[in-house]
Parts: structure tokens; C-alpha cells; sequence
């Protein structure tokens, strides 16, 4: 095997690509190594741990969602507006990252106590947005819904999550009829 030369960055990458079609348990180093065409001993000078790895893949999964929503709160706009700029930035953020989405989606349970309450934290903040939009279109009649904001943006989150097992990049649905058919059934016409 020749050793190629790979920056952090391409073994995070790589890292992620395994852990979201192999699972986190299911990925051994010697896996990131054949990937990355590296021998074992060279990986550990990019890396301490596979669980180092998890945690990068993981927040790095994170910090998008978080960003997408920092995106929607500038947007401003009325509740529903904020809340179809959530999903839309949800969509992105899948169709763009899939592989980063999957793994904190699918793996963050795997991390360690603290980092564990870090990613539950920023999932709770993420969710905070979407229940707050629901809450705002509620009160200055935006959406007309007879829901409770929690549960909505339970709802709400529940399908787009779902959206990393579902789309086909290659399939008839682009990112914006995606959004529009979410969007379409998260509100039906009054």
C-alpha cells in the first residue's frame, strides 16, 4: 500500500463517509486507513482516537444545523416565514452534508458523557428555534395551527430527519420541490 499524503481535514471526511454508511461500531481504524490509503501508524499522526473523530464528525454536524438556523432568525419575517427558512435550511443542510447529517443523526449516541450533553444541548437549541417560529406564526396568525409548538416542532423535525434515509440526489425531487412538498404538508391550505 503507498501512503498518500491527507490533511485533518480529509480524514474527518473520510471518518464521516464510514461512520454514516457503516455505523460508528462498524468502523475500525483499519477501515479509515484503507480508505484514506494510509498505513495504521500514519493515521495516528492525524488523529488520537476513532472517538476524536466521532466528536469532530458529530459537532461538525452540529455547527451546520446551528448555522441554519442563525440563517433563518436573520431572515426574520413572520413565524411562518422563519419556520419555512428553518426547513429549507434543513433540506440543505442533509442534501449538502449527508454524510455528516447521518452520523450525528444516527451515532451521536455513541459519544462520551460530555460530549454527549454538548450535541443534546445544541439538538435542544436547534429544536428551540423551530418550536419559537411555531409559536410566533401562532400568535400573529402566520400559521394556523391548532398544535402545540413543542409537538410541532417535533413533528416538523421528524420528517425532515427522515429526509437522509429517503432522497435521491439522482431522483425527480431537486432541493426546492423538496422543500415545497414538506413545506406544502406542514400546512395545508386553510
Amino acid at each position: 500500500m503507498t501512503a498518500t499524503r491527507n490533511s485533518r481535514a480529509d480524514v474527518v471526511a473520510a471518518a464521516g463517509r464510514l461512520f454514516a454508511d457503516r455505523g460508528y461500531h462498524g468502523t475500525s481504524m483499519r477501515h479509515l486507513g484503507q480508505e484514506l490509503g494510509l498505513l495504521g501508524s500514519s493515521l495516528y499522526s492525524h488523529v488520537t482516537s476513532k472517538e476524536d473523530l466521532l466528536v469532530e464528525v458529530v459537532e461538525k454536524g452540529a455547527g451546520l444545523f446551528e448555522a441554519a438556523a442563525e440563517a433563518a432568525r436573520q431572515q426574520g419575517g413572520t413565524g411562518a416565514d422563519r419556520l419555512r427558512a428553518l426547513v429549507a435550511g434543513h433540506v440543505d443542510v442533509v442534501i449538502d452534508h449527508l454524510d455528516e447529517v447521518r452520523t450525528y443523526l444516527n451515532e451521536a449516541r455513541f459519544l462520551d458523557g460530555e460530549h454527549r450533553r454538548h450535541i443534546l444541548a445544541a439538538r435542544d437549541a436547534y429544536e428551540a428555534e423551530f418550536r419559537a417560529a411555531i409559536a410566533q406564526g401562532q400568535a400573529e396568525g402566520s400559521l394556523d395551527w391548532g398544535v402545540d409548538p413543542k409537538l410541532g416542532g417535533i413533528f416538523i423535525l421528524s420528517i425532515l430527519n427522515a429526509l437522509e434515509r429517503w432522497y435521491d440526489p439522482s431522483g425527480p425531487l431537486d432541493r426546492g420541490a423538496v422543500v415545497e412538498r414538506i413545506w406544502s404538508f406542514v400546512t395545508p391550505p386553510r
